[in-house]
């Protein structure tokens, strides 16, 4: 499909893409008095939501009946509470990307204090809406992924992509 079937938002080739803000929620804190782990990706789902607005993969493409968006593996570290009321930043730098998968990193900010709060490393897959199957993204999103890829080719890594979990031994 070389053109989606409905309207598409403007590209933005900002490195890093820097397009949601969010507010932690009265629902979202626990106990601790402090954002909820789940509540974090949470967040960051809905930063993913607006990456995928970029490259034409939204609602609309689920909706339409041309495919879907899978995430098949996420990583999240907690670097720092944020507390109801608090507003976020959450930017995303795309890492890299092939015909099917798209690997990209959310970085939450406090919006207002400029501290790294979380991350999220996520691998995201397209599929095929009939199938359900992992299927290559359409001429439409693949053009407008490598945009924003060769945009985000410049920054530096972040630390925390490609992190494994463990414990170290002695």
């Amino acid at each position: 499909m070389k053109l989606a079937p409905y309207p598409m938002i403007d590209l933005d080739l900002a490195a890093p893409l820097d397009r949601h803000p969010a507010t932690v929620l009265p629902d979202w804190i626990d106990w601790n008095g402090h954002m909820n782990v789940g509540y974090y990706v949470v967040a960051f789902d809905k930063a993913t939501d607006t990456l995928c607005q970029q490259f034409g993969c939204g609602w609309e493409y689920t909706r339409d009946k041309i495919g879907m968006t899978f995430v098949l593996e996420a990583h999240v570290t907690y670097d720092r509470e944020v507390k109801e009321g608090d507003d976020l930043r959450i930017t995303t730098q795309i890492l890299d990307h092939d015909a099917k998968r798209l690997h990209f990193i959310h970085m939450m900010y406090h919006a207002k204090e400029g501290y790294l709060a979380a991350t999220n490393e996520l691998m995201l897959m397209n599929i095929d809406y009939n199938s359900r199957r992992s299927a290559p993204w359409p001429d439409f999103a693949m053009e407008r992924i490598e945009k924003l890829a060769a945009a985000h080719a410049a920054l530096p890594r972040p630390v925390q992509a490609g992190r494994l979990i463990g414990i170290k031994k002695k």
